[in-house]
């Protein structure tokens, strides 16, 4: 009875199945159970147990719930707990699953399927269209099994999640899943759960290999032990845990990471791996460009396996942090580690800049004195790592940590240190290294020392409390406002001269002439090699030093050879600056013979010099001293007897000191000497001491903290080896460490404002002469001898034009220049070789002949562009010079610029080449510029811009003037503009203090391009012309002439006498100037004789009016027809302003008259006062009202 009554339950069941009573959306049916029923949980959910004797109804079931209507749409889940599946069964279910279109989750617990079972099931996974997530729990599929579900997968597109759970699929079964997983993408969930985690391998690397964002969950127990998870890969995070495989699994993984993108986080932690894996892995470094985080700590890794992992990091550019504590290499393993890391010169990029944080340590890793020598420099060089750990050390000592935290002290990068259970973090000294190094350095925000002895003793409160300050705003300072003023303990003597004058020698002399005592161990050492030095002809720019007391005198003996003048410019003493000028000139023409100089070849020598000091000197904005100047003759022991000329010379000396006389402090005694006698040189030794002192004194004081640097600056390159030049970054780390006013005290201040002042320091160290500095190209130079003889000396010899396989006019390519630098610079001779390269890069070199203007790149916005140095030009005067424009409707007009002090001032040698290239910069950087061209010579430079043909000519014995020579279709008044608006400016800003006179050059000497020794005299002052225009009557200004003199060569006539009316000399500019001045000084006559104004229509405007709004024609016959109505519109404002002109002449000129009238009444009324006096008709006395 009771089985009649379980059988009515599950008959009641599919009653109300049929009958659509029941909204079931979820279904569980068990077999195989002892008694049969069923159990509704919920209102949604049910459970049909069906016993064995009982197993015909869960056909009927499944037959019944395939016709319900209701259920084929509510139907969300169905779970089939101890099925021994039959193929009609299936078949079923087949049908079921078409017709409801809702089921979303399919469950088979501890299922049994025969091949044509799963067979069948496969097939209904292909069709099946609806199901998102299937499991197989302990149904034994293995590996058939799961290979025909990976077919079924291969074609579903719907299925989301597959799980397949205590089950035993085999590596068979699992390489069948990973090929349907390279096809299949819809895809999200895999989870396994199998007896071997061998199934990890395959399954894992197919998700990888195809970038697949799938969760997979791989559980695996063997051998009857407890189960774990073997690989775990979450895509919401990017992150892939791998917690056990074998050797050949993880090699088989790494393998499918070198493409993939979809990994970010790699978590390898405690996975036994050796070097065979991390050969793989470097692969994957090298390839990868998503993976941002790798853990491999506990992975039993040696020495060998780091160097592959350090070897991928030299060309990763992604990885931002790597954890490799808990290993077994040694200091080997740490120094490859980091050598990415690290640079090991000044001039070496760091290889890898992406990688923010490391993590190494552990028992097992002896760090050793190789590593800790790797750490120094890494921490020291390093400018990316933010985090360092050092976890559980046991090999480094107190005495190791308390250098690691000095190196600290120049990072401004690392924000992280930790060390925890480092046993040597311990003892008064590590804490006191530790306080030392936040003091100097902000930057650091964490220091961690847990568990280490100096936490374990409580002595951390300190270094917490200091990083907390460090924290903290500071509140802002003008730390230079307050700064102490002192005198400059350095003078300069800059020794002047022409080659063979014997300045090398005398200086060596005067070394010798101070006690051996006094001068660095150095300059001794060379002075043994005087004769040697004295049988050679210096060449280039030497500097010499030496301290007494505690002023340091250095000499600039400035090159001789002509070669040089250009960059004495470049070496002249800036503003404020202490220093004096020895100029020295040899009795004789040559050393090795005794032929004397006359005279007047010795002025020349001394002239030169002497406007070559007060040409440079004038351009400080003020001068606070006049340049001191001491003149010294050279080779007199030769002269055996008193010597006629040498009074003469003496005597044209003192006309030279008469004639320089307010514009340099002239030394009353002309020193004469023999060079090459200590003795001889003695009372001018003596002399330069005096002067130094004197001069120092008299100039303007500086900051206390520049002379202390000076001395910082000095051991800096005693213990860097004599480093010539600093990068600014080691100057910035200087300043943070050793002095504390230009220090960041929090990495809160103002950076900005720190940076500045530091650059205005290293910019008076440049004034004063203690460094070079160049503020746009980020070093200093400490050795100026160097720097000037070595690197400038080359750059302005260099033979570019023969050693270069191209010609283009002069210009070279950066590689060509890179390469003749290199050529140069470096002797082939062992030892004997510049050490240009060991400081500086070709490419620095290239960038500072940029920034000094020795060279011009071609097309700026090219990073490849051909530069152009006016080095390697060659003359080109003796070539026929005419005009590329040559048309009857050309205009010619020039200009004449002039010294206005030519006996004083001149031109220097460097200036032309300068204006050469500062002057193209200034075109280039026009907007409107419509592509003009740019050429040099020698002397010349010739542009075409906007239509306008320019020539720029430098001229006269060491260049006192400039033709600016122009022809152009265009007005005068636009072709003078385009001169006096960019070519005079361009002249003005290289010459300060020096003032130009500007003249008018005939024009037929411009149109003929007539040579310049016949166009000395053909030419007019401009302001001369504008006053001879207001000397004349208004009305006869644009009718004025100016005449012109014949010029004739041996008889022959080069030109004949000429005039030019004023309208062709000048522009409009130049008439409104001189109409606005006239008008000027009537309306002061006007105002003097107090006339009061008329209402006069006709009265002086400026008539001189332009269009700036271009007409746009269109292109067509009527669009030509209203074009040349427009043109002779415009004819007629033209003409109707030239008619206003002359009534506004004619108006000034009546005004004119009006003035003269007004003061010959004024005039007889005074004359007829007294008279008016006598006869009584003004009173005697003023009346106050």
């Amino acid at each position: 009875m009771a089985t009649n009554q379980n059988l009515k339950d599950l008959q009641w069941a599919l009653e109300a199945i049929k009958s659509e009573s029941l909204n079931l959306h979820n279904i569980s049916f068990y077999l195989s159970q002892t008694t049969s029923g069923c159990y509704q949980e919920t209102e949604s959910s049910i459970n049909i147990n069906i016993s064995k004797d009982s197993l015909s109804y869960f056909s009927q079931f499944l037959t019944v719930l395939e016709t319900a209507k209701t259920n084929q749409l509510l139907l969300r889940n169905l779970e089939f707990h101890q099925i021994e599946w039959e193929l009609q069964q299936l078949r079923n279910l087949a049908v079921l699953l078409e017709s409801c279109s809702n089921i979303k989750q399919v469950v088979f617990k501890r299922n049994r399927f025969d091949k044509q079972c799963l067979s069948e099931l496969s097939e209904i996974l292909k069709r099946n269209r609806v199901i998102k997530e299937i499991m197989f729990s302990e149904s034994a599929i293995g590996s058939a099994g799961a290979g025909f579900l990976a077919s079924a997968l291969k074609v579903n597109e719907s299925l989301e999640e597959l799980q397949i759970w205590e089950d035993s699929i085999g590596s068979k079964g699992a390489e069948e899943l990973s090929k349907m997983i390279e096809v299949n993408s819809t895809l999200k969930l895999l989870t396994i759960f199998d007896s071997y985690s061998i199934t990890a391998t395959p399954l894992i690397s197919a998700v990888l290999a195809r970038n697949r964002t799938m969760e997979v969950h791989v559980w695996s127990g063997e051998n009857g032990e407890r189960s774990s998870k073997v690989v775990e890969f979450l895509p919401e995070n990017s992150t892939l845990r791998i917690y056990r495989l074998d050797l050949s699994g993880a090699c088989r993984v790494a393998c499918a990471l070198g493409w993939n993108s979809t990994v970010k986080s790699l978590d390898m932690t405690g996975v036994r791996l050796k070097s065979r894996w991390a050969k793989e892995f470097r692969w994957v470094l090298e390839q990868n460009h998503s993976l941002k985080e790798v853990n491999l700590s506990k992975t039993y890794l040696k020495d060998k396996g780091v160097v592959y992992v350090a070897a991928g990091l030299f060309k990763n550019q992604s990885l931002e942090s790597l954890y490799l504590d808990g290993n077994a290499f040694g200091g080997i393993g740490v120094e490859h580690l980091l050598c990415p890391l690290s640079r090991f010169s000044a001039l070496q990029y760091q290889a890898n800049i992406t990688l923010k944080s490391v993590t190494f340590g552990g028992g097992r890793t002896k760090i050793g004195r190789e590593g800790l020598a790797a750490i120094l420099l890494m921490l020291t060089t390093n400018e990316s790592l933010t985090r360092l750990g050092i976890s559980d050390d046991e090999s480094l000592r107190s005495d190791d940590f308390v250098k690691l935290f000095k190196s600290l002290e120049k990072n401004a990068a690392l924000r992280h240190l930790s060390l925890q259970g480092c046993k040597g973090v311990q003892g008064e000294l590590v804490l006191q290294a530790i306080m030392e190094t936040l003091q100097v350095n902000p930057w650091i925000e964490n220091i961690d020392l847990a568990r280490t002895p100096l936490q374990n003793s409580g002595k951390t409160d300190g270094i917490y409390q200091r990083l907390g300050q460090n924290g903290r705003p500071e509140p802002e300072m003008d730390l230079l406002k307050d700064m102490p003023l002192t005198v400059p303990k350095s003078c300069r003597a800059f020794f002047c001269g022409q080659e063979y004058a014997g300045k090398s020698t005398l200086c060596n002399s005067i070394l010798q002439s101070f006690s051996s005592s006094k001068i660095p161990y150095v300059d001794q050492v060379r002075s043994l090699v005087n004769p040697v030095e004295q049988a050679v002809r210096t060449v280039g720019m030497k500097i010499k030093t030496f301290k007494d007391e505690d002023t340091k005198i250095s000499i600039w003996n400035l090159a001789g050879q002509h070669e040089f003048y250009s960059l004495h410019d470049l070496m002249f003493p800036g503003h404020g600056s202490a220093s004096f000028f020895v100029i020295i000139s040899s009795l004789f023409r040559k050393p090795n013979n005794r032929e004397p100089k006359n005279p007047m070849e010795i002025e020349e020598d001394l002239q030169y010099w002497l406007r070559f000091i007060v040409s440079n000197s004038r351009r400080a904005v003020q001068q606070c001293m006049l340049p001191n100047v001491t003149v010294v003759l050279t080779h007199y022991d030769k002269i055996n007897q008193p010597s006629q000329n040498l009074q003469v010379a003496v005597n044209s000396i003192q006309r030279l000191r008469d004639k320089f006389q307010g514009f340099v402090d002239f030394y009353p005694t002309v020193f004469t000497v023999d060079a090459r006698s200590s003795a001889s040189v003695s009372k001018l030794t003596h002399h330069l001491l005096k002067t130094s002192k004197t001069v120092l004194q008299r100039v303007p004081r500086i900051y206390q903290l520049c002379n202390d640097l000076t001395q910082i600056l000095s051991d800096w390159r005693s213990e860097n080896y004599n480093k010539p030049a600093m990068q600014w970054k080691e100057f910035n780390e200087l300043c943070q460490v050793k002095v504390p006013s230009l220090r960041i005290r929090s990495r809160h201040d103002n950076k900005e404002k720190v940076e500045m002042r530091r650059r205005v320091v290293a910019t008076c160290l440049h004034h004063i002469g203690e460094v070079i500095y160049f503020d746009e190209l980020g070093f200093l130079i400490l050795d100026c001898e160097w720097f000037c003889g070595e690197v400038l000396g080359q750059l302005i010899r260099l033979d570019a034009k023969n050693q270069s396989s191209t010609e283009n006019n002069g210009f070279i390519s950066k590689k060509d220049l890179e390469k003749i630098l290199r050529g140069s610079l470096q002797s082939p001779i062992p030892g004997m070789g510049s050490k240009v390269f060991e400081n500086l890069e070709a490419s620095d070199l290239v960038r500072m002949m940029l920034k000094l203007e020795l060279c011009y790149e071609q097309d700026p916005s090219d990073p490849n562009s051909l530069l152009l140095i006016p080095s390697i030009l060659e003359e080109g005067r003796g070539k026929p010079q005419r005009w590329q424009l040559n048309r009857p409707e050309c205009l010619y007009a020039g200009r004449h610029l002039e010294c206005d002090d030519s006996s004083h001032m001149f031109l220097t040698p460097g200036f032309f080449p300068r204006l050469q290239v500062h002057l193209h910069n200034r075109i280039m950087a026009l907007k409107n510029q419509h592509g003009a061209t740019y050429s040099l010579e020698k002397y010349l430079i010739s542009i075409n811009i906007n239509g306008i043909y320019i020539r720029v000519e430098l001229g006269g014995q060491l260049g006192y003037y400039i033709d600016v020579l122009a022809c152009s279709t265009k007005n005068l008044t636009e072709t003078l503009r385009l001169i006096q608006q960019l070519i005079i400016p361009a002249i003005h800003s290289l010459c300060h203090g020096i003032t130009l006179t500007e003249n008018v050059i005939r024009p037929e000497c411009v149109q003929n391009l007539t040579p310049p020794r016949y166009r000395k005299t053909q030419f007019a002052s401009l302001q001369q012309l504008k006053q001879a225009l207001l000397s004349v009557p208004a009305d006869s200004m644009y009718d004025y002439q100016h005449t012109w003199d014949p010029i004739s060569d041996s008889g022959r006539q080069i030109l004949r006498a000429g005039f030019d009316l004023a309208r062709d000399l000048l522009s409009d500019d130049d008439f409104r100037e001189v109409l606005h001045r006239r008008y000027h000084d009537l309306y002061n006559l006007a105002q003097e004789l107090q006339i009061p104004p008329e209402n006069d229509p006709d009265g002086p405007e400026n008539a001189l009016s332009t269009s700036d709004q271009p007409d746009k024609v269109d292109p067509t016959f009527g669009g030509i027809a209203k074009g040349v109505e427009a043109v002779l519109q415009r004819l007629k404002i033209i003409e109707q302003e030239i008619r206003d002109l002359k009534q506004e002449i004619q108006g000034l000129r009546y005004y004119e008259h009006r003035l003269l009238s007004e003061l010959h009444r004024k005039v007889n009324y005074l004359v007829t006062y007294n008279v008016q006096i006598e006869e009584r008709k003004v009173p005697n006395m003023f009346l106050l009202c």
